[in-house]
């Protein structure tokens, strides 16, 4: 089934709200997409409860015009803000997440890589160790030592109720670093990790920005990256095969 591309405007302002609506969506029987931009904030997920300080730090970010959400999905840290582009994709899911949540990030990072090569940079999936929120199946730019992580992705699974066998409403997110500032980006997170006394820090030499890596390739400009990233990866959503059944 091909994804329904939701108006930005027909969904909650909360990003965490939005990611309801969408798993609501899917638990429905329809497959939705969510191509959008947060304010400046920061994501965490809910494992972040476990830090004493967390929230005397979130009143103070939010104090300060930096709100820190509780997001489902599982992982670290993420900045949002000011260019930085999300993806939520949410569909109905038969299969359960040990078996199937391996090819659906596969097919989560081939269809961002497609999308990443309709603007001239080329991407890889690996893990990159001092970057925020760093997993197997980020994307980065550049091989080997020099490889930089520029999207970040999750995944959130959510059983349907009076489903058998049990089905599940599933949630494929993905952070993509395109215009941001990335010392800006780096530095607010490791604000937020120092504020609750976590012991993590992240290094901003290992995330790269679509613009960075644009302009590293010599490919001229022409302005910010925001609006032809964003209209490749909404073209790239639309011809998407469906995420079921997706084993490479």
């Amino acid at each position: 089934m091909p994804f329904n591309l939701v108006d930005p405007a027909a969904l909650p302002a909360d990003p965490m709200a939005a990611e309801s609506v969408l798993l609501d969506r899917a638990a429905a029987g329809d497959s939705v997409a969510h191509v959008w931009e947060a304010p400046l904030s920061l994501a965490v997920p809910r494992s972040y409860r476990r830090h004493a300080e967390l929230d005397a730090a979130r009143a103070r970010f939010a104090a300060a015009g930096c709100p820190v959400h509780l997001r489902l999905s599982g992982g670290g840290l993420v900045p949002q803000g000011p260019g930085i582009l999300n993806l939520s994709a949410a569909w109905m899911e038969a299969g359960v997440a040990g078996e199937r949540a391996e090819p659906i990030y596969l097919w989560l990072c081939e269809l961002l890589r497609d999308a990443l090569a309709d603007v001239g940079v080329a991407t890889h999936w690996q893990a990159v160790e001092g970057s925020f929120c760093d997993g197997r199946f980020n994307l980065a730019w550049g091989e080997g030592a020099a490889a930089r992580k520029i999207v970040g992705t999750a995944q959130y699974w959510r059983p349907i109720v009076g489903t058998t066998p049990r089905r599940h409403a599933v949630l494929a997110h993905a952070v993509l670093l395109v215009d941001a500032d990335t010392y800006e980006a780096n530095a607010r997170a490791n604000a937020f990790e120092a504020a609750i006394g976590s012991g993590r820090s992240y290094r901003e030499d290992r995330i790269v920005s679509v613009a960075q890596a644009r302009a590293v390739g010599g490919v001229p400009s022409g302005g910010p990256c925001m609006p032809a990233f964003s209209q490749a990866l909404s073209e790239c959503v639309r011809a998407a095969p469906s995420p079921m059944g997706h084993s490479r």
